[in-house]
């Protein structure tokens, strides 16, 4: 899976103008590589801003019937956030939305949903986001972004480490033609 901002920065190390959207040529270099489905990570952040405004009605609700809620509500999709929130000002952890982020929602999709929609051992599933931010790498490791003992997500890339795998695997990557994501994890309103 890739995160939105991989398609605009990407293009950059094969010469193209800084900004420039290479989300087909990304998708079918990763299948030129070897990834057998390739997702758009905005699926995921669709999920999250409707769980978070779920979550955030409820505590709204809540707030109004005299339960107690915490309010305001934080987003959770930035994991340098969330550790620097529990670092910097543990007692405000009752702010943040209890969601997991977009990428780490899409790949505890992927190893159950789509893993039992293809008939697949989750366990054969090994799941690879390439995100803008390093602190998505440290995020796979938390305890709590593990189901079924398996972890939602086994590996982050980087874009410039993306870049690297595609040059070192020989990929001519301009001449490559645009491929679209898989479905349907692959489809998003872009507007989460």
């Amino acid at each position: 899976q890739t995160a939105p901002a991989v398609r605009a920065a990407l293009g950059e190390e094969f010469g193209y103008e800084p900004g420039t959207l290479v989300t087909g040529k990304m998708a079918a270099a990763l299948k030129e590589i070897g990834f057998d489905d390739v997702f758009d990570t905005n699926f995921a952040a669709d999920l999250t801003i409707i769980e978070e405004g779920n979550e955030l009605l409820s505590r709204i609700k809540d707030a109004f019937t005299g339960k107690g809620a915490v309010l305001p509500m934080i987003t959770s999709c930035s994991p340098g956030w969330i550790k620097y929130i529990e670092h910097t000002w543990p007692k405000e952890l009752d702010h943040l939305s209890t969601c997991k982020s977009p990428h780490m929602m899409l790949g505890a999709l992927i190893k159950t949903y789509y893993a039992d929609k293809l008939g697949i051992d989750p366990k054969n599933i090994f799941v690879v986001s390439v995100m803008p931010c390093t602190a998505k790498k440290f995020e796979i490791t938390r305890p709590e972004m593990y189901n079924n003992g398996l972890p939602n997500v086994d590996a982050v890339l980087t874009t410039r480490e993306l870049a690297r795998m595609i040059k070192d695997s020989g990929i001519d990557f301009k001449s490559l033609d645009n491929m679209t994501f898989d479905s349907p994890l692959g489809l998003s309103s872009g507007a989460a």
